[in-house]
C-alpha cells in the first residue's frame, strides 16, 4: 500500500480486505468504495465499512445496516455485459429445444449443489412428462446425473439438456427458461431480475443466513417462493408443477422479478469509483468522514 499509493481501493468483502481498508483509513492518501452484494451484510463487511469512503448498495434494503454511514448509493449487482446478449431465438437454437413445452433451468454454481440435484435426479421423469430441462448439474454431481440420464426414455432424452457447468451460454440458459430452481446467492439478485425469471429458491443452509434473507427479499417482492433445503425431496415436484401450470402466476411473478432489475449497476460503480479517484471528491469525501467519526 505505501509503495503503491492507490488512488481509490475497491472492496467486496472477505476478511483479508480489513488491514487494507484500515490502512487505506490511516494513511488518508486513499479513497476506497465497498460493494455489498448481499442483502444482509456479514461481520467482515460490516467492519470494512467503517473505513470505508463510500457503499455500493445492491438493493436499497442494506443501507439500514449502515445508518450513519455518510456515503451510500443503490447501483444493483454487476453483471457481464454480455449475458444479456441472446434473444430467444438463438438461445432456442443453441439448446435445441421446441417451443411447444416450458422449461426449468435447475443451477446451483460451478460445484453445483448437491441436494438439488439429489432432488431433481429421483423426479426427473415426472418432470419431463411436462417440460423441458436445462440442468446445470456443477463438476461435483456430473457423474450421478449422467448415470442418471442412462435411464431416461428416448423422449424423454430429448427434453433434456445437462452440463456440468456452462460459462457463456449462461445467459441463453436464462433468456429461454421459464422458471427457474436455485440457491439464493447474492448473484441472484441481479440475475434472475435482468430475465425477469421467476424462481423456486433452496437457500443453502449449512452457512450464514445470506442467501435466506436475499430469498425472502425475492419473495416479499411477489418474485420467487422458496423451498426449505430439508423438505425439497418432499415439496420441488408438486411446486414446479403448480408454477409451470399456472402462466398467469409465472407472468405476474416474471414482471415483478423485472421490476427489481438494475441493469446499469456496472456502470454506476465505475461512476462512483471515478468519482472518488477526482482531487475536489477526496477532498470532500475527507471532510464528511471526519464529522461522520
Amino acid at each position: 500500500m505505501r509503495k503503491f499509493r492507490p488512488e481509490v481501493l475497491f472492496f467486496t468483502g472477505g476478511y483479508v480486505a480489513v488491514p487494507m481498508a484500515l490502512s487505506a483509513r490511516l494513511s488518508g492518501g486513499s479513497k476506497s468504495l465497498l460493494y455489498v452484494p448481499d442483502i444482509e451484510p456479514g461481520q467482515a463487511i460490516k467492519t470494512i465499512a467503517r473505513f470505508s469512503d463510500c457503499l455500493a448498495l445492491t438493493v436499497e434494503e442494506s443501507g439500514d445496516f449502515f445508518p450513519k454511514h455518510p456515503c451510500k448509493e443503490v447501483t444493483g449487482y454487476p453483471l457481464r455485459p454480455d449475458l444479456d446478449r441472446w434473444t430467444e431465438a438463438d438461445a432456442r437454437n443453441f439448446f435445441a429445444l421446441q417451443e411447444q413445452l416450458p422449461v426449468l433451468l435447475v443451477f446451483g454454481g460451478s460445484k453445483g449443489a448437491r441436494s438439488i440435484n439429489q432432488a431433481v435426479a429421483g423426479i426427473l421423469p415426472d418432470l419431463l412428462k411436462e417440460m423441458q430441462i436445462i440442468h446445470i448439474t456443477g463438476r461435483l454431481d456430473w457423474q450421478m446425473m449422467e448415470e442418471t440420464r442412462l435411464g431416461l426414455s428416448t423422449e424423454q432424452l430429448n427434453r433434456y439438456r445437462p452440463y456440468p457447468y456452462l460459462y457463456e451460454e449462461i445467459g441463453a440458459a436464462m433468456r429461454l427458461a421459464d422458471l427457474a430452481v436455485t440457491r439464493g446467492g447474492a448473484s441472484t439478485l441481479g440475475e434472475l431480475p435482468l430475465f425477469g425469471l421467476p424462481a423456486v429458491l433452496v437457500p443453502y443452509p449449512y452457512a450464514w443466513r445470506y442467501q435466506r434473507v436475499n430469498a425472502s427479499y425475492l419473495v416479499r417482492h411477489g418474485a420467487a417462493e422458496v423451498i426449505d433445503d430439508a423438505q425439497l425431496k418432499d415439496q420441488l415436484l408438486q411446486k414446479v408443477l403448480e408454477l409451470m401450470r399456472d402462466h398467469a402466476k409465472r407472468e405476474q411473478m416474471s414482471q415483478a422479478m423485472k421490476s427489481l432489475a438494475r441493469p446499469e449497476a456496472s456502470a454506476r460503480i465505475a461512476a462512483m469509483l471515478f468519482d472518488l479517484g477526482q482531487p475536489s471528491a477526496r477532498k470532500a469525501n475527507n471532510h464528511d468522514r471526519d464529522q461522520a467519526t
